[in-house]
């Protein structure tokens, strides 16, 4: 590094100060406050120490960074257009505005260099998280002497919000575990949340915690340029633990009446106060939106490292060419052509759990797509999601292919979204379908970027059995459903989960849920259906009555059983049934009408739906003349057997309710 320009510093820091102040103040709503105290911070970062190109936004082997303290958007905005990036002053003017480039928090996808969606505190480090698990675990893989293909930091500025929610928590605790050497996290220590003084409800320790963890600890005055860039280096030194740094800052650095308070956090400055700001920090009241002479300059970010590893990557192809095309495939998450040929196979009536099937499916898919990696929040036994004869990742030996998250949902749910945000992995990880509450944060958020990541969810009703009411799941199928861009998927046997699987590799524009069985299921011949649909398209005719149907059975999961059984007594009545298997909600609603008009003819209003969970949504299927056999009621401590009965889930029950549609 070159002796270090502190003019300049001072000049960058001061604009990306009077660019916040001026977006916050023109769109009358922000958050001015983190932008102004962590601009010096930030300018070292990026000037010194960040790897990266702006013009190739995606370069695989740049540095990553996470703004986690989204609210002060502006300074991500600020240094992406000063250092180069395709985000004109035209769009920082539109801060906040309606089909701008700078939305309120920044959004994975739709501004050039977000590296995620950040806002809702805590998220965005543990998405960091996730990216300097991916990277080490590629560059374990593929580097070789000589040859660092994948050699990167992850850089995070966090905020006391990010610290205080416990998801950052229970992802830093396993970072530290499974040390991330790689990882940096930049702490705005500045004192101050919404609700006033951090002291209000904040008197931790916090790099005592961190210690704790297992983390390198250090602390710098965050507006001493030169000792903030001796704590990085130092940071960098130490290779096996991950880095935090608090940076003790001044929240709205120069506002005479507003520094070091709660007014400085989420509301304009106000007109005078920007005047008086500006004037305190020797800066031109006008032009608004000023970029002093030489910043861009000084800010402006370079394609030379990405030209130096496109050079090393031509020579590692030439060197090691088959470790070069598995990268590729990494990459570019190559599928396998021949699905078919890779499925274990099922004998017709054999009782399985659906989550035994699909770790049977789980394994078999696993050697054909290895950059597969996941794992479990200390449920592997029951998520069947272990691989066989893999080792777990570890501290010692990065080399795995199996996570072992511990008991962290939401961290867990967190991480998987930045191991897909790096890229080069395919995350999937289980726990149980009750505990997807724990984790919503990061499921919502992953289905807003469209991450493909997978979701194991088992234990997914009453059928659960003798654990009783607090880990039945009855209103969390809804609940997920109601996510805009997650596949929920709830397949009703062996054949059905394998090709839910195949679907949730295939599905690489959001999230996929697989909700799994803990009770055994049969396996189905789905030849009788002679229907030409499957869980691709979401529902289909797994049975298809002799005589035109009179009545539409609906079933999802292990209550296809109960309305193929139920269509078995109608029939003993003379009642003509149609059997419907409804894997997935999101997958039918995608199909032309005319396929959905086939599996539920509109002529047939007749309809009863079989799930054991809560009816509330099923009137999209069954309309208002249809019946509902379902759980509008917590569950209950009994064999699994014995709880459906006592609750009506029962075949003579959808046959009544059936009977009473057409009588």
């Amino acid at each position: 590094m070159t002796e270090y320009n502190l003019d300049y510093h001072r000049l960058a820091a001061n604009t990306i100060r009077g660019l916040t102040m001026d977006a916050v103040q023109k769109a009358n709503i922000g958050h001015p406050g983190l932008p102004m105290g962590m601009a010096d911070v930030a300018v070292v970062l990026w000037t010194q120490f960040l790897t990266h190109n702006p013009q190739d936004p995606h370069w695989f082997n740049r540095d990553r960074f996470v703004l986690s303290a989204g609210h002060g958007s502006m300074l991500l905005y600020s240094l992406l257009h000063l250092s180069g990036y395709d985000l004109p002053m035209a769009e920082l003017m539109q801060f906040r505005q309606w089909g701008s480039q700078t939305p309120g928090h920044p959004e994975y996808g739709h501004t050039p260099g977000v590296e995620t969606t950040t806002g809702p505190l805590g998220q965005g480090i543990t998405n960091a998280i996730g990216m300097a698990l991916a990277e080490k675990w590629l560059a374990t893989k593929f580097n070789r002497p000589g040859f660092n293909l994948v050699d990167h930091y992850t850089y995070v500025i966090a905020s006391d919000g990010d610290l205080m929610e416990g998801v950052s928590g229970e992802a830093s605790s396993l970072a530290g575990h499974l040390g991330l050497g790689k990882l940096i996290v930049l702490y705005d220590d500045n004192k101050i949340t919404i609700d006033g003084r951090t002291e209000l409800t904040f008197t931790e320790d916090v790099l005592a915690r961190y210690a704790a963890y297992g983390w390198y600890t250090d602390a710098v005055d965050g507006h001493e340029p030169l000792a903030v860039m001796a704590a990085i280096k130092r940071a960098q030194a130490v290779t096996d633990m991950p880095a935090i740094i608090a940076c003790r800052t001044h929240i709205g650095y120069g506002s005479p009446h507003k520094q070091d308070t709660a007014k400085a956090h989420g509301e304009p400055l106000g007109v005078e106060e920007v005047a008086l700001t500006k004037k305190n920090l020797q800066w031109p009241l006008e032009p608004l939106f000023y970029v002093a002479d030489g910043v861009a300059e000084f800010m402006a970010g370079s394609g030379e490292a990405q030209t130096a590893w496109e050079a090393l990557w031509r020579q590692y192809q030439a060197e090691y060419p088959e470790m070069a095309a598995e990268f590729n495939k990494h990459l570019h998450g190559e599928l396998p052509a021949n699905w078919d040929d890779m499925m274990p196979t099922f004998e017709v009536g054999q009782a399985l759990a659906t989550r035994a099937s699909s770790g049977m499916v789980l394994n078999a898919l696993a050697p054909h797509v290895p950059y597969l990696l996941g794992g479990s929040a200390d449920l592997s036994g029951s998520n069947n999601t272990k691989l066989k004869e893999v080792a777990p990742l570890s501290p010692d030996d990065f080399s795995g292919r199996y996570i072992h998250f511990g008991v962290r949902e939401h961290g867990m749910g967190g991480i998987m979204s930045g191991m897909a945000l790096h890229g080069g992995v395919r995350p999937y990880g289980g726990t149980f379908l009750v505990f997807s509450d724990y984790m919503r944060g990061a499921i919502r958020l992953a289905a807003m970027m469209g991450l493909p990541v997978i979701y194991v969810f088992t234990h997914d009703s009453i059928g659960l059995g003798e654990d009783g009411p607090t880990h039945q799941p009855v209103e969390h199928l809804m609940s997920l459903r109601a996510i805009p861009n997650l596949t929920v998927i709830r397949p009703c046997d062996a054949v059905e989960v394998a090709e839910a699987w195949k679907v949730a590799l295939e599905n690489k524009t959001g999230p996929t849920a697989l909700v799994l069985t803990r009770q055994g299921v049969p396996t189905l011949s789905h030849i009788q259906s002679q229907s030409t649909g499957s869980v691709a398209q979401g529902a289909y005719v797994i049975k298809q009555p002799v005589k035109p149907p009179q009545v539409l059975l609906i079933g999802t999961g292990s209550e296809v059983h109960i309305a193929l059984e139920a269509e078995k007594l109608l029939g003993e009545q003379g009642v003509s049934a149609q059997v419907i298997s409804m894997p997935s909600w999101e997958l039918f609603a995608a199909q032309p009408a005319a396929y959905r008009h086939t599996v539920l003819p509109p002529d047939i209003q007749a309809r009863v739906s079989i799930e054991a969970g809560v009816t509330l949504g099923w009137e999209r299927y069954i309309g208002d003349a249809g019946k509902a056999v379902g759980l509008d009621r917590f569950g209950a401590s009994a064999p699994y057997k014995t709880i459906y009965e006592k609750l009506g889930l029962t075949p003579t029950a959808v046959a009544a309710a059936a009977l009473s549609l057409i009588r």
